[in-house]
């Protein structure tokens, strides 16, 4: 069958238009197994993907299949935002809203999608992509390394819950969501301008974090709770976002800070809440400062540790600029890549935390497929650890130098699902 694939313009409201974006929609929420829409939501999908200037594809069975009609079977959009590599807010391609109808499977209609994205992506001087993947399988094909990962914990906070030697400096108050919005949307500013590994929130993280739209009912989140932290001089460092749940549990689901401080005072307020006894987070940070401050390190239990961005690079010699170096050294890596875009040979020479790129017809000293480059990219796992797993060829002595130059102490970590 011949599919029709199409680009859509969120901007035309003419009624053929505006059918084609709200079947776009309810694929995509068909897929994810969700509600059909309400004509709210519909709205603040469409305003969301103006603000973002968001490109819109789909598949569509063509005029006349049994079928055919507004809604595609096959969905793909695309928005470009800002990865923080470390040593710059590296230009993103951030992919979101990856469907195809359970009926056009093995079509090839996600290849096609992703890789006219790619394609364009390259084409526009972006030089990485990144999702946030619905199942692990998926995207290896297409270069995509898991390069963050998302750790859920537990939080025991009965009758024994307490802090060692911690005395704030400063004070938590509770804001209404609404009224948080500017304070919550500058520290996470600052957090991303900080945080290795972070990414730039996309529009609809304004509705989601004020309660104004939950993507998951269509409607009000009038659960959402916020509470920020305010420094010993009254500045805002810091603010969690989350939602009681039953049982005495609460759900965090934002918590950021710019200061250890504000985030110990942070997980005290939420600990010493009246009739809470459990405290769940599932973006707990790897350098989270609880469980170390508490008197009972074992108040704090992983429930789970997942995959949670995933990187796509597409112009070798500008992403691993952009990234810091732990040692000086030189090697060259040869890359594998089916698509092309990051092949070849690249000779990397690290000095003082910054590295030189440049491709290379120099026998290489280390070989690894595009899939790989990506999980190292942010460090997501040690370049040792991967050469054990037959995830990267070299020699004992190139491996050693590559961990040296390329594994970095304070790890990677991102807030934002897309």
């Amino acid at each position: 069958m011949d599919y029709d694939f199409d680009i859509l313009d969120f901007s035309d409201d003419s009624p053929e238009a505006a059918a084609r974006r709200r079947g776009w929609i309810e694929a995509v929420l068909r897929g994810f197994r969700d509600d059909r829409p309400e004509d709210d939501s519909v709205e603040r999908w469409v305003k969301h993907y103006r603000a973002d200037g968001v490109t819109v594809r789909g598949a569509w069975l063509p005029e006349g299949e049994f079928g055919a009609g507004p809604m595609p079977v096959a969905t793909y959009a695309s928005l470009d935002k800002t990865l923080n590599a470390g040593r710059e807010l590296l230009p993103l391609r951030m992919i979101t809203d990856v469907t195809t109808s359970a009926t056009h499977r093995r079509k090839g209609l996600l290849r096609r999608l992703i890789e006219d994205d790619l394609a364009d992506a390259v084409a526009q001087g972006v030089p990485m992509a990144a999702l946030t993947a619905a199942e692990a399988t998926i995207y290896g094909r297409w270069g995509f390394g898991p390069a963050t990962f998302r750790v859920g914990v537990e939080v025991d906070t009965t009758p024994g819950f307490g802090f060692r030697d911690f005395v704030d400096p400063g004070r938590v108050e509770l804001v209404e969501p609404a009224d948080a919005w500017p304070h919550v949307k500058a520290v996470f500013d600052t957090f991303h301008a900080r945080q290795r590994g972070s990414v730039e929130w996309p529009a609809q993280y304004e509705d989601m974090h004020t309660g104004a739209w939950d993507p998951s009912s269509g409607g009000a989140n009038r659960k959402v709770r916020a509470a920020v932290h305010l420094d010993a001089g009254g500045a805002v460092d810091g603010f969690a976002l989350w939602k009681p749940g039953e049982d005495n549990t609460v759900k965090v689901d934002e918590m950021a800070t710019l200061t250890p401080q504000a985030q110990l005072a942070l997980w005290s307020f939420l600990g010493d809440m009246d009739r809470v006894a459990k405290v769940t987070f599932n973006l707990f940070h790897p350098e989270d400062p609880l469980m170390w401050a508490l008197t009972d390190l074992n108040r704090v239990r992983t429930t789970e540790v997942q995959e949670f961005l995933w990187l796509r690079v597409l112009d070798v010699p500008r992403c691993l600029a952009a990234r810091p170096w732990a040692a000086d050294g030189s090697l060259v890596i040869e890359v594998d890549d089916p698509q092309a875009y990051a092949a070849g040979r690249f000779a990397v020479t690290a000095a003082g935390g910054v590295a030189t790129v440049t491709p290379t017809d120099d026998e290489a000293d280390v070989r690894l497929a595009a899939e790989t480059l990506g999980t190292l990219y942010l460090g997501g796992a040690p370049v040792r650890q991967l050469h054990r797993a037959g995830r990267l060829d070299g020699t004992e002595e190139a491996v050693r130098r590559l961990a040296a130059m390329a594994d970095l102490s304070e790890p990677a970590y991102s807030l934002t699902g897309f």
